[in-house]
């Protein structure tokens, strides 16, 4: 059976973004998915602006840093230092919402996906709010662009060195941990090189650090000049010169390819596709768009066994609800609770391996709160809810440990009350208008179909009979409310 132009359309807008705004509803059955991507493609040229939420206060102590030239923790009081790290925190945390508002609201749709994919790809945790505003720009800044660019890029990030310990790595003493990762996550996959290879390499990297800044910095008194032989080539290489290595694998357009197509295609891989967008990937020297744009306007994207085949992540899921029912939160801080119950808080993967995805998003209870999550935008609900376990939080503990159980207690509490102890709302103030407007010329009798299908990529097993018998009939207006908010509820919803 040949799809219909709107359903195409949203499967587009769900795979190249963050699903459809409400002001695009007229748009997806009028044009092709090709004429639809290429506007995408067109909205997401232009350089994204740099994102600063850095605190006033950092940014002086930062100026002051770099007028004495040197900073010593012993010379900051116990209180100024737990000042940084509440501003630090803060810091991260608005960027978290600030980078969400732009999925919501940026007409660069594509590239904010895309930067989105390659913040869990380069995944990293690092409470330095100036060093996460760095390495987020240059996800954002190349995420339609080369590959290998971005991967050097990223590699002198000082979130990236220090998250992995390369300020650690020096001659005589090096430290593997950056050059493991970044084989191992960022480049060739597991299974591809030898500890070998980890160890000369890590050879390579050493003297890579950066300053308070945020700055590379080389510092060659602490590099290994020697001779360094990585998977299969010798000389007196710099970190540079191996990541060029990788980048000369035929690997690493395949391992990047494949995790490109788990994520936008389908979790099943199939080999044959993946196989010929790697030789095309590596045959056109990283070049992202092209890669991008032969999956997105392939006939067999569109497939029906493509189409519904994803859960949405918590952040897709969030954001998407956002995008066709525009809203503004009394307080913003809802979201970020939202991201931690269902287990995905944008700038804390859960390693260094990122968010595993597809069904790891979804357990019993994650479920149950992703289908409240609509009804709780629109009601003055009370989250009585407790946030997943955190890797930095539990220390590496084990269930059963009477000191992970205290924690877990406490945290439970304290993150389920929220701040002061008072219970968490979502208190929403949604602007209909726009959404309700565009039913305007459906008859009665086929709304509730006309908004399922509007909804959802695949076809709900709730009967419309059970949505009508929830939904408010008391009027058009309100029946349009209600039925968009009982089919955001459903199971089907959480697909795309």
């Amino acid at each position: 059976m040949s799809l219909s132009n709107q359903l195409k359309n949203q499967h587009l807008m769900w795979r190249a973004g963050f699903g459809p705004a409400v002001e695009q509803l007229p748009d997806l059955s009028k044009f092709t998915p090709k004429q639809f991507y290429k506007a995408l493609v067109k909205a997401s040229d232009k350089k994204p602006e740099f994102i600063d939420v850095a605190d006033d206060y950092l940014k002086g102590l930062l100026m002051g840093i770099e007028e004495t030239g040197r900073l010593q923790k012993k010379e900051m009081a116990v209180e100024d230092r737990k000042k940084v790290q509440q501003k630090n925190r803060e810091g991260v945390r608005n960027l978290n919402l600030f980078w969400m508002h732009n999925m919501v609201n940026s007409a660069s749709q594509l590239r904010e996906k895309m930067a989105f994919f390659w913040h869990g790809h380069f995944a990293c945790r690092n409470i330095n709010i100036f060093y996460q505003q760095g390495l987020l720009d240059v996800l954002r800044r190349n995420a339609l662009g080369n590959f290998g660019t971005m991967l050097k890029e990223v590699s002198q990030t000082a979130a990236m060195l220090n998250f992995l310990n390369n300020q650690q790595n020096r001659k005589d003493h090096p430290n593997e941990n950056f050059a493991r990762e970044v084989m191992e996550l960022f480049t060739l996959g597991r299974g591809h090189y030898t500890e070998q290879d980890i160890k000369e390499a890590a050879r390579a990297f050493t003297g890579w650090s950066a300053n308070m800044k945020g700055e590379f910095v080389f510092r060659r008194f602490q590099h290994d000049f020697g001779s360094k032989t990585v998977l299969g080539r010798t000389g007196n290489f710099d970190g540079g010169e191996v990541l060029d290595i990788l980048l000369q694998e035929k690997q690493t357009a395949r391992y990047i390819t494949q995790k490109i197509y788990r994520f936008f295609v389908n979790e099943k891989p199939d080999t044959e596709k993946i196989n010929w967008l790697a030789d095309r990937f590596f045959n056109n020297n990283y070049e992202i768009a092209p890669l991008m744009e032969d999956i997105f306007t392939s006939d067999w994207f569109y497939e029906d066994k493509n189409i519904g085949a994803l859960i949405k992540s918590p952040v897709e899921l969030m954001v998407g609800i956002q995008r066709m029912l525009p809203m503004k939160l009394e307080s913003e801080d809802s979201l970020i609770l939202l991201q931690r119950v269902l287990g995905q808080q944008l700038f804390y993967p859960p390693n260094v391996a990122g968010w595993p995805g597809g069904r790891n998003w979804i357990d019993s209870s994650s479920l149950m709160m992703r289908m409240r999550i609509p009804l709780l935008i629109n009601d003055t609900d009370q989250m009585n809810v407790s946030p997943k376990d955190d890797d930095d939080a539990m220390m590496g503990r084990k269930d059963g440990d009477p000191a992970m159980e205290m924690t877990k207690k406490q945290g439970s509490k304290q993150n389920a009350m929220g701040n002061g102890g008072k219970r968490q709302q979502i208190n929403a103030d949604v602007d209909w208008k726009p959404y309700v407007k565009y039913y305007e010329s459906v008859p009665r009798e086929n709304l509730g179909e006309t908004i399922s299908t509007n909804l959802l990529q695949v076809k709900s097993r709730v009967s419309m009979e059970v949505i009508k018998q929830h939904a408010d009939q008391t009027g058009r207006e309100n029946f349009i409310r209600t039925a968009t908010l009982q089919i955001m509820s459903t199971p089907e919803y959480q697909l795309c």
